[in-house]
C-alpha cells in the first residue's frame, strides 16, 4: 500500500474526509445515501425475484407451510441483522462484513468473506439479468442473452457515474414493488371480506382445509427453507452502505429495527393472502403467485402488470449487485487481499475500478444466457445459495467474539445491542447449520453444496497465492480501527 493510499483510508477512518464521530468512518466516500435512499434500499433488499417469482414453486412443494418457513427463516435473518446492527453500530464500515471477520476471525476468514460476498452477488446478479430476458420475452420476441446484456450495461453505467444514482434508482425500483405488493394484499383482503372480483372459493379456511397446514408432509416445508433462504439474500445490503450513508448509526439502526414489520407484511403477510384467495393446488413452479391471484381476482392486464414488477425487482437487484460488488472489492484491496488498483476512487468518489471487475465477471451471465438459456437460472443460483448462508454465519460468529471482548472490557459495548445474545446468536448459527445439512437432500441442494467446496477451495488457494505476491505491511487490516 503506497503512502497516499494509507493516508486516505487513515483520514475517512478519523472521519475526514466526509467522516465525524456522528457519521462514522467513510473511508474516502462520498456520503450520498441520505435516511430516505436507506430506509428505502433496506425495504427494497428483502423484496426479490425469489418471492414474485420463486414463491410459486415453493408453494407446490410446502403448501400453507411456506408461511411458517418464511416466518422462521425471518425470525433467524433479524437476528442476524439486529447481530449486524450491533457491530455497525460500534463500527461503521463499507465492507462490514470482511472489515469484521478480520477483526474478530482472522485475515483468511476476511479473505474468504470478502471474496465470498463478492461471489453471493456477481452469481445473484447473473441470476436476475437470466430471468429479466424471461420477462421482456413477454413482450417482445428478444433472445435472452441480448436483454441480460442491455440490462448489464444500463446498470453498469448507473453505478459508474455516482452513488446518488445508484441509491435514486434503488428507491424507485423499491418503491414499484412495496406498490405491487401492497396493492395485492390489499385486493386480497377486498376479496376476503367483500367478495370483490372473480375468484372461485376465496376463504382463509384454504390455509388449513384442503390438506392441512403441511399438505405435502412437514418435512417438506423443511426442505423448502433453501429457497427461503435465498429470497432473502439482499436485505444485509444496508450493511454494506455503512460509508456512504448520512449519519449511519441513526439510519441503519432505523432501517434494522423496522424489518420484522417489513418481513410480517411483505412475505408472511402477502403469502397468507395468496394461500387465502385459491388453494395451494393452483400455484405451480414456474408461475407468479401473484399473476394467478391477479389473474382470479380479475384484474385487467394481471400478467402483464406482474410481469413489469418482475423486471423491476431483477434490475433491483442486479443494481445492488454492482454497488455491492464493487465496494467489497475495494475493501479487499485496502487489506491487500486484491491487487492495489482496485482502491482506486474515480473522481465522484466511486470504486470504479471495482465495479467494471464485478461488471466484466457478471458479463458470464450473459454467456450463460446464450449457451444455455433454459437451464442458466438452476446453473448460477446454486453458486450464491451457500456462500450467503456463509456470510451470513460469519456475521453471527463475530458477532459472538465481539461480545466476548465487550464482556472482557477490551472494546466498547454498543448501545444497540441483539436481545437474548448470546443465546439468540446461537440459535441463529444452529438454524444455518440445518439448513446446510438439508441441502444434501435435495439435487439442487447437492449442487449447491459441491459448488461451496469447489469454491472454498479456490478461495484458499487464492488466499496464499496473494498473500505471497502482495506487499502486505502486516497480518492486521490496513484500515484503522475506530471504536467510538
Amino acid at each position: 500500500m503506497t503512502a497516499s493510499d494509507r493516508q486516505l483510508t487513515d483520514a475517512g477512518m478519523a472521519g475526514t474526509p466526509g467522516g465525524s464521530p456522528e457519521s462514522g468512518p467513510s473511508e474516502g466516500y462520498s456520503r450520498g445515501l441520505n435516511p430516505r435512499t436507506i430506509q428505502m434500499i433496506a425495504i427494497g433488499g428483502a423484496i426479490g425475484t425469489g418471492l414474485f417469482y420463486g414463491a410459486g414453486g415453493a408453494i407446490e412443494q410446502a403448501g400453507p407451510g411456506l408461511i411458517l418457513a418464511y416466518l422462521a427463516a425471518g425470525l433467524v435473518i433479524f437476528v442476524i441483522m439486529r447481530a449486524l446492527g450491533e457491530l455497525l453500530t460500534y463500527r461503521p464500515v463499507s465492507g462490514s462484513f470482511a472489515e469484521y471477520a478480520h477483526e474478530f476471525v482472522g485475515r483468511y476468514a476476511g479473505f474468504v468473506t470478502g471474496w465470498s460476498y463478492w461471489a453471493v452477488w456477481v452469481s445473484t446478479c447473473m441470476a436476475e439479468i437470466t430471468v429479466a430476458g424471461k420477462y421482456v420475452q413477454y413482450w417482445f420476441d428478444i433472445a435472452p442473452w441480448i436483454t441480460a446484456l442491455v440490462v448489464l450495461a444500463v446498470m453498469f453505467f448507473a453505478n459508474l457515474i455516482s452513488v446518488r444514482l445508484f441509491g435514486e434508482g434503488e428507491f424507485w425500483f423499491s418503491t414499484i414493488k412495496i406498490v405491487a405488493i401492497i396493492g395485492m394484499i390489499l385486493l386480497g383482503i377486498g376479496v376476503l371480506i367483500i367478495g370483490f372480483g372473480n375468484a372461485a372459493d376465496p376463504t382463509v379456511t384454504n390455509l388449513w382445509a384442503d390438506g392441512g397446514v403441511f399438505p405435502t408432509g412437514f418435512g417438506q416445508s423443511l426442505l423448502v427453507l433453501q429457497i427461503v433462504l435465498f429470497a432473502y439474500v439482499g436485505v444485509e445490503l444496508v450493511g454494506v452502505t455503512a460509508g456512504e450513508a448520512r449519519e449511519p448509526r441513526k439510519t441503519l439502526r432505523k432501517a434494522i429495527n423496522t424489518l420484522p414489520f417489513r418481513i410480517g407484511l411483505f412475505y408472511v403477510g402477502a403469502l397468507v393472502v395468496i394461500l387465502s384467495v385459491s388453494s395451494w393446488r393452483n400455484f405451480h413452479e414456474g408461475k407468479s403467485p401473484f399473476v394467478e391471484v391477479f389473474q382470479q381476482i380479475g384484474i385487467p392486464g394481471a400478467a402483464g402488470i406482474i410481469n413489469f414488477v418482475l423486471l423491476t425487482a431483477a434490475l433491483s437487484s442486479c443494481n445492488s449487485g454492482i454497488y455491492s460488488t464493487g465496494r467489497m472489492l475495494r475493501t479487499l484491496s485496502l487489506h491487500g487481499e486484491a491487487p492495489g488498483a482496485l482502491r482506486k476512487l474515480s473522481s465522484r468518489a466511486v470504486p470504479h475500478v471495482g465495479i467494471i471487475i464485478s461488471a466484466g465477471a457478471m458479463v458470464i451471465g450473459v454467456i450463460v444466457n446464450l449457451i444455455s438459456p433454459d437451464k442458466a437460472f438452476a446453473y448460477i443460483t446454486s453458486v450464491s445459495t451457500i456462500g450467503i448462508i456463509f456470510v451470513w454465519g460469519m456475521i453471527l460468529v463475530c458477532h459472538l467474539l465481539y461480545r466476548a471482548k465487550v464482556a472482557r472490557g477490551e472494546l466498547p459495548a454498543s448501545d444497540y445491542r441483539l436481545p437474548g445474545a448470546p443465546v439468540t446468536t446461537v440459535i441463529a448459527l444452529a438454524f444455518l447449520a440445518m439448513v446446510v445439512v438439508l441441502l444434501f437432500f435435495t439435487e439442487s441442494g447437492r449442487t449447491a453444496v459441491a459448488v461451496g467446496v469447489g469454491w472454498g477451495v479456490l478461495v484458499t488457494i487464492g488466499y496464499f497465492v496473494m498473500k505471497a505476491v502482495v506487499n502486505n505491511d502486516a497480518d492486521t487490516p490496513v484500515a484503522t480501527t475506530d471504536h467510538r
